[in-house]
């Protein structure tokens, strides 16, 4: 059997409402490359009939269709990683299942591949989402370009393509709390990105919450730098310099008007102590979400247990895990 030149991996859980048009659109898309290519569907501990889909597809479309089965819900990055440790192209396309990327753009990123870039990221023009979720993808792109220094304006659209080394090496990478769009560009040599299209959501719902989408960009923020600690220390420097500026402060107030200046100085006093409270929460937050992920990566656990495999050169067999890292 032919190996494939291209690997298309998506992540679903729970798309059965859009599953059958993702996986024509998808296969008419690969094909329109002109080139050996699977599509990788990793159900993510889907709940609504998605699995069998899936399964009954890759049966039906085998060997361009291939069927990764996760065991119970790991998250989407996860999820990916089980797709790329699956997939056998030279050039990777991911792709999210709820159709707002059209998977139509597809044979553009091989394209532009083919020019010799290892990343290829994609803008989303004319976004169909909420404002919320437009204001925070740009501030969050925003400090992951100062963070990185590479200057790509969407980390947050999945519709992208790699190059088979970049893939290796991000396969390598053991940390679990990770997001592949910036660790694919810590690898590469050469990016760049394109436009493509964003259509409004038709079918299903959308899993990312206001609440699961702060975790998400707090979560990215803390695992692609330790910067927020340095800035931990700024602003704690900061603080203790406005403390004793302050404490001068009400030592000269206090020598003029006398102790019985602002009440005695309680005031002053709760003052002072709310913002050192405050300062030390902060600290203290951020501090336990670095020592979190510590204690989970020291640990060793594997990212996710694949189920069964169906399609392609695959067996119906549950499939062995071996962490990574391991040989």
């Amino acid at each position: 059997m032919i190996a494939p030149n291209l690997s298309i991996v998506i992540p679903v859980f729970n798309e059965a409402a859009c599953l059958p048009e993702l996986i024509q659109r998808c296969l008419a898309a690969g094909r329109a490359t002109k080139r050996a290519f699977e599509l990788i569907l990793v159900d993510d501990g889907s709940s609504d009939g998605t699995t069998r889909m899936i399964t009954d597809a890759a049966d039906q479309h085998a060997p361009e269709l291939v069927a990764v089965i996760l065991n119970r819900n790991y998250g989407q990055h996860a999820a990916v990683f089980a797709g790329l440790a699956q997939s056998r192209g030279s050039i990777v396309v991911t792709l999210d299942a709820d159709l707002q990327n059209p998977p139509e753009e597809i044979p553009a990123l091989v394209a532009e591949m083919d020019k010799g870039f290892d990343v290829v990221g994609t803008v989303r023009g004319n976004r169909q989402d909420s404002l919320f979720r437009r204001f925070s993808s740009s501030l969050i792109n925003k400090m992951v370009r100062q963070s990185t220094g590479v200057m790509m304006h969407d980390y947050g659209c999945m519709l992208r393509a790699y190059r088979r080394p970049i893939v290796d090496a991000m396969l390598l990478c053991r940390e679990n709390s990770t997001f592949i769009p910036i660790l694919a560009n810590s690898f590469a040599r050469t990016t760049t990105e394109i436009a493509v299209a964003h259509a409004p959501r038709l079918k299903g719902e959308s899993k990312y919450d206001i609440i699961k989408l702060l975790s998400l960009q707090f979560d990215l923020l803390t695992s692609m730098s330790t910067f927020p600690l340095r800035l931990l220390s700024i602003v704690g420097s900061l603080i203790a310099c406005c403390g004793m500026g302050f404490g001068v402060f009400l030592l000269i107030m206090r020598l003029v008007y006398g102790a019985a200046w602002a009440a005695e100085g309680v005031f002053s006093l709760f003052a002072v102590l709310f913002v050192f409270v405050g300062a030390q929460f902060i600290g203290l937050g951020l501090l336990g979400e670095y020592i979190g992920r510590i204690f989970r990566d020291v640990r060793g656990r594997p990212r996710y247990f694949i189920q069964e495999i169906r399609g392609g050169q695959a067996t119906t067999a549950p499939a062995t895990f071996k962490p990574e890292g391991t040989s």
